[in-house]
């Protein structure tokens, strides 16, 4: 008998929403904070002490979350069953001083957050997003979801050895974006958000914000069976995550019984190395779930009991197989689009999965009537990393890489098959209940 499967079409739908709703991972956080309490799960905040009760709890820090559920009967010493993501996506970040500009042309000054596909981000109209912080110590989200900044590309008449020799970027003379005419005048873009805001002159004195394509995503092709879109690496599989922890909490709610504790952990900054303190690298993930089995009366006993039993399944985009460029892939592993998840697999530990854990993944996939492809880079090729070795590293805990094959990795758009994040949901809830 298969797996009853919980997300159709709808899921890549839904997708496709919180994806056009979440330009920044700050947005991200807090439209999957929204999900869970709409499901009844409640914010703990990390100054408070913590109970030890049943049901859905979860913490925000920053652009990353930490939920998890506590199934009636939970003993101290009950193992996890974590989701991992990551909240973050390359783009342009704004600078501490952000008004620039050169020969009539009013400009903001940006800077490279991790490795984006930089030609994708020419010529493309731009938003504008992220966290404001507030002369009390608040913070507020913004959003300006309109085309607001562009960051225009050289005319190929001004340099024809474009066509020859391939475009060549400048970090930093090329990618300043313009956003209008003018001599530039300092606090005019910050005075700008507090007009957009509603907010006093003078109420802004902090600010992580960046740039975001307001194309919104689209199904494309012939049939509909691919979804472009931004942020997919790895919005894609935090969304996912987020839907699988509260389909599985709402069966918990109704009797279904869960032998582990469901956890989704999205982190930010994995885009440049993890190293924050809301990233996979920092100590948050290791803090919740050890307060979660010390509020449960455990000890340091239980702890260990309670991890030693625990698998993470680290969930990020990979790489389909691109028809133009195979060559660049393994020649006996293509990931396919609608293919169903990948398993990610580095002998040499760029991801964490080994053959045990290639077994829970497959039980898992085998049980929501899933199937799955694996995936391994060209050996000529570098290979990239997730949060999976950091996270199997710093808590010893059996992790595994996964994710959904995608094309145009790191750009601006990204491409899936359609059905794929709903396969992936699929495959989490059956991994999640065990």
């Amino acid at each position: 008998m298969s797996y009853p499967a919980r997300f159709d079409r709808g899921h890549t739908d839904d997708l496709m929403t919180f994806l056009a709703a979440s330009p920044t991972p700050y947005h991200a956080v807090a439209n999957a904070a929204e999900r869970l309490e709409k499901a009844g799960f409640r914010q703990v905040a990390e100054t408070d002490a913590w109970d030890g009760t049943s049901g859905g709890k979860f913490v925000l820090r920053g652009g990353a979350i930490v939920a998890w559920y506590v199934p009636e009967g939970a003993g101290p010493h009950t193992p996890y069953r974590i989701v991992g993501a990551h909240t973050d996506s390359p783009n342009l970040r704004v600078k501490p001083q952000p008004d620039t500009g050169a020969h009539g042309w009013r400009q903001v000054a940006v800077e490279i957050y991790g490795g984006p596909l930089l030609n994708s981000w020419l010529d493309r109209d731009l938003g504008l997003a992220g966290r404001l912080t507030l002369r009390d110590g608040s913070t507020r989200l913004v959003s300006i979801d309109r085309p607001l900044l562009r960051v225009p590309q050289l005319a190929v008449h001004l340099d024809r050895s474009v066509s020859t020799e391939g475009l060549k970027l400048d970090k930093q003379r090329h990618l300043q974006p313009v956003w209008g005419l003018g001599d530039p005048h300092e606090g005019d873009l910050i005075a700008f958000l507090e007009e957009e805001s509603g907010l006093q002159a003078g109420e802004i004195t902090g600010w992580d914000l960046m740039t975001h394509s307001v194309e919104p995503p689209a199904y494309l092709g012939r049939d509909q069976e691919l979804l472009a879109g931004p942020r997919m690496d790895n919005l894609l599989s935090v969304h996912a995550g987020t839907a699988a922890l509260v389909a599985v909490a709402t069966a918990a709610g109704t009797g279904t019984e869960l032998p582990y504790i469901p956890v989704l952990a999205a982190f930010d900054h994995e885009e440049n190395g993890s190293q924050s303190d809301t990233g996979a690298d920092g100590p948050l993930l290791g803090g919740v779930l050890e307060r979660s089995v010390f509020a449960r009366g455990g000890t340091y006993e239980d702890r260990a009991r309670s991890f030693a039993g625990t698998v993470c399944l680290s969930s990020d985009t990979g790489h389909a197989v691109h028809p133009n460029y195979a060559e660049r892939h393994d020649p006996t592993h293509h990931p396919r689009a609608n293919g169903g998840p990948i398993l990610k697999v580095n002998v040499n530990n760029r991801y964490a999965t080994d053959g045990a854990g290639r077994a829970v993944f497959a039980a898992a996939c085998e049980k929501a009537g899933v199937d799955f492809q694996s995936f391994v880079s060209n050996n000529s090729m570098p290979c990239g990393t997730t949060i999976g070795p950091i996270t199997a590293a710093r808590h010893g805990i059996k992790t595994i890489d996964i994710g959904v094959a995608i094309l145009s990795m790191h750009s601006v758009r990204e491409l899936c098959g359609a059905d794929d994040p709903f396969l992936l949901a699929n495959a989490l809830v059956a991994f999640l209940e065990g």
